[in-house]
C-alpha cells in the first residue's frame, strides 16, 4: 500500500497531498484579496506553480482543474490570466462553477489534481 505524503500539512489541512503518483492541492486563493480578479489569478497561478513544483510535479501534469469565481462576471479575466499560464497543448479537464468563497475579498479559488513526474 501507498504511503500518503502531506505537503505544508497544518492542522486543519495540507496545502498538497501526494497517493500513488497523484497530487491533490487544496484550493488556492490570492494572498492579497485587494487585487481584481486577473491579478488573483495570476497569484494564484503562481502558488498552485510552487505547490506543485514542492509535490514533484508541475503544470504541464495536470490531470484537472476546479475553478471556484465568486462571480461569473469575472470569467473573461481570470480565463486571460488562465490561458497565459496553462501550457498550449496540455490543458488539463475544466470545470469553473460560480461559488460564495469563504472570504467575501476572493474573487478565484482553484483546485487541481495533477501526475507525478
Amino acid at each position: 500500500m501507498s504511503e500518503i505524503k502531506h505537503i505544508d500539512a497544518g492542522n486543519r489541512l495540507s496545502e498538497a497531498t501526494i497517493y500513488a503518483g497523484i497530487v491533490y492541492l487544496a484550493g488556492q486563493v490570492a494572498e492579497d484579496s485587494s487585487l481584481n480578479a486577473y491579478e488573483q489569478t495570476q497569484q494564484v497561478l503562481q502558488l498552485i506553480d510552487i505547490l506543485l513544483e514542492k509535490s514533484g510535479s508541475d503544470k504541464s501534469r495536470i490531470l484537472r482543474a476546479e475553478i471556484f469565481l465568486a462571480d461569473m462576471n469575472d470569467y473573461a479575466e481570470m480565463n486571460r490570466a488562465w490561458d497565459q499560464w496553462v501550457v498550449v497543448g496540455k490543458a488539463p479537464a475544466r470545470s469553473t462553477v460560480e461559488a460564495k468563497l469563504a472570504d467575501p475579498n476572493w474573487k478565484v479559488e482553484i483546485v487541481i489534481t495533477a501526475a507525478c513526474k
